[in-house]
């Protein structure tokens, strides 16, 4: 039997695509989308995204959604209580691995293996270690239609929220931003791609402020 997997999802390009290599590759049953959202502001957590718009995602991905609520702000103690409750539902369900979307971070990697040891539930990384210039270049010749969402005012300027990842977004980024956005530059929403059965309609809203962060609201087209 193929072994049941939940894919970490942030709405994000990078875990779009792990989800588009794992379907392709065909070692894993991917069964659900594990997101955070954040109650006070019903979006996704860090990337803003609108839950309707997260939902919408899900659908055309054909996953179910296994949402996790935080609050905000979220103490770091109830933020692993509430993914440990999840988790356990899903092992409980079948699920033996969950699938990230990371690139080269080698702490991020370390913090959720050594939060999945107990469970039982093996972490994969289908992308980790693939050069990011290439990766991002991949990713758009492979129709990926994505939007920044949140970009980080101390390594991007504040009109990057809102823009297209596209080449021309590349050729834009100041020396020694990471193409994919790995060191936190920027966060993305994909609204259309391979692993997507159609594209979401949406228009780029305006754009706010906060907490050194600059997020493009992200609205749905009727």
């Amino acid at each position: 039997m193929t072994p049941k997997a939940l894919i970490a999802w942030s709405s994000g390009k990078d875990s779009a695509w792990a989800l588009h290599e794992v379907r392709r590759a065909g070692e894993y049953d991917v069964v659900g989308a594990l997101t955070t959202v954040t109650e006070t502001f019903k979006r996704v957590s860090m990337h803003g995204v609108r839950e309707e718009l997260l939902q919408a995602q899900l659908r055309a991905a054909e996953l179910p959604a296994l949402t996790v609520p935080i609050p905000f702000p979220c103490p770091n103690e109830i933020y692993e209580a509430r993914m440990a409750a999840a988790l356990a539902e899903a092992k409980a369900a079948g699920v033996t691995h969950v699938i990230f979307g990371d690139l080269f971070l080698q702490d991020v990697r370390a913090y959720r293996e050594q939060k999945l040891a107990p469970t039982g539930i093996a972490p994969v990384f289908p992308l980790w270690g693939r050069p990011t210039a290439a990766l991002a270049r991949d990713m758009i010749a492979g129709g990926i239609e994505a939007y920044l969402v949140c970009v980080d005012l101390k390594q991007l300027a504040r009109e990057f929220a809102g823009r297209r990842f596209d080449d021309a977004l590349l050729g834009a980024l100041p020396p020694g931003a990471d193409p994919c956005g790995e060191n936190g530059e920027f966060h993305s929403f994909v609204a259309g791609g391979p692993m997507l059965t159609h594209s979401i309609p949406i228009r780029v809203g305006e754009t706010l402020e906060r907490e050194g962060f600059a997020y493009a609201d992200l609205i749905p087209a009727r």
